[in-house]
């Protein structure tokens, strides 16, 4: 077959790509490994900032926009700094105009999806590619299948094929980082068992150093309902329920061997006796989750390269710029490369590419130089550091001034 521009990866960067590419008309395809649209119903909530959320509106067509609002769950964002006993830190308020959407991962790609039925080709699972003489790119599938194509866009995270071959000196490491999350389900009954600061927002947990904890709630109980659902948007809800995503980092050499192979119930078990002499509202956070949604989580990060010659092949999201989840800005900064490079490829210029890229690659590493950072001081074992660093959130915490400049 042939197409125009031909997207390595069905996940959030390059569905919404295509979203934005196939709404102006453009030949697009996209090819994803996943052998049906439902193969992938896992993973946990995402953060859309709005940065994320300004791509999103770009790439999406209205009404898809709108069914992207009524899917999302729209609980508080002010993000808290505790202490293991539930001391507040610092509250850092959002200011309640800011475009902050929870949403789960499944249904965000749900959404994507809808209206690509003709564009998204499943059940491909990209091998390699080969450069013709006229300037066109061959695609080798491992169904001896083959595509050609005048522009190839690599989203295909970060274990990229596309990435492997085409720069094959950029490097993704493993940080040394182990992380194990799980989800809290929110329901009347739950919600009255730990303190409400845990259900109203995201939330830093600082306890001794050497270990770390992030909680955020996925509450769609708020979601917004003055516009009415579709019929497609209440399919979506249906899948869509209300639970707090927790997670427990620390090096991996704190955690017991044989991590990788533990089940789920085996995992929960381990971050209780690592926490079992936390608050007791936090404890029951992993005690009372669904040991099937508790899951083990390496950190890798990727290490930032110097520019390259651009070229009809290009990346973007996590095959370009993986980064660790600390910050919580992956999928923003992938949804940020689909609306530039989308407007890069108007005219489809080689130069173009280039633009895009130098672009994307000062906020891109960027960002993954600051994630990195994050994550480091997320699990360090330096006590004067830990001390430090909470001793500062509560100077911020009184002085209002401090608090605007440092987390502005």
């Amino acid at each position: 077959m042939r197409t125009h521009i031909a997207v390595i990866g069905g996940g959030i960067g390059g569905l919404c790509l295509a979203q934005g590419l196939h709404g102006k008309g453009v030949d697009v395809a996209v090819f994803e490994r996943d052998r049906t649209p439902s193969d992938r119903l896992q993973g946990y909530r995402v953060h859309i900032d709005p940065q994320g959320a300004r791509a999103l509106r770009q790439c999406l067509p209205e009404p898809l926009w709108r069914t992207f609002l009524a899917t999302t769950g729209h609980g508080g964002q002010d993000f808290g700094f505790l202490t293991e006993q539930l001391g507040q830190l610092l509250l850092v308020e959002t200011p309640p105009d800011a475009e902050h959407y929870s949403v789960s991962r499944i249904t965000l790609r749900q959404v994507l999806l809808s209206g690509l039925e003709e564009v998204v080709r499943f059940g491909k699972k990209y091998e390699r590619y080969e450069r013709n003489a006229d300037g066109t790119t061959t695609l080798h599938f491992a169904d001896g299948s083959t595509c050609v194509a005048d522009i190839v866009v690599g989203a295909d995270g970060g274990t990229s094929r596309v990435r492997r071959q085409y720069l094959p000196h950029a490097e993704r490491v493993d940080t040394g980082i182990t992380t194990v999350a799980g989800k809290f389900p929110l329901t009347p009954r739950t919600r009255g068992l730990i303190a409400p600061r845990l259900a109203d927002g995201p939330n830093m947990i600082l306890p001794p150093p050497g270990f770390g904890m992030f909680c955020a709630p996925h509450d769609v109980a708020e979601a917004v309902g003055e516009i009415g659902r579709t019929e497609q948007e209440g399919a979506l809800m249906d899948n869509n329920s209300s639970y707090i995503l927790w997670a427990v980092g620390a090096s991996a050499e704190r955690f017991p061997g044989g991590l990788a192979r533990m089940p789920g119930e085996e995992l929960r078990a381990t971050v209780s006796g690592l926490v079992a002499t936390w608050h007791p509202d936090l404890r029951r956070l992993v005690e009372l989750s669904d040991p099937d949604t508790v899951s083990l989580l390496p950190i890798r990060t990727s290490v930032p390269v110097e520019a390259w010659e651009p070229s009809t092949i290009t990346l973007l999201g996590d095959a370009i710029h993986s980064m660790t989840p600390m910050r919580g800005i992956g999928a923003n900064i992938a949804l940020r490369d689909a609306a530039l490079l989308c407007a890069a490829l108007d005219d489809g210029t080689v130069e173009a590419i280039g633009r895009y890229e130098q672009e994307m690659r000062q906020y891109g590493f960027a960002a993954v130089r600051d994630s990195l950072k994050a994550a480091q001081s997320f699990v360090s074992d330096r006590r004067l550091a830990r001390m430090g660093f909470k001793a500062f959130l509560r100077t911020a915490a009184r002085f209002p001034g401090l608090r605007e400049k440092a987390f502005a």
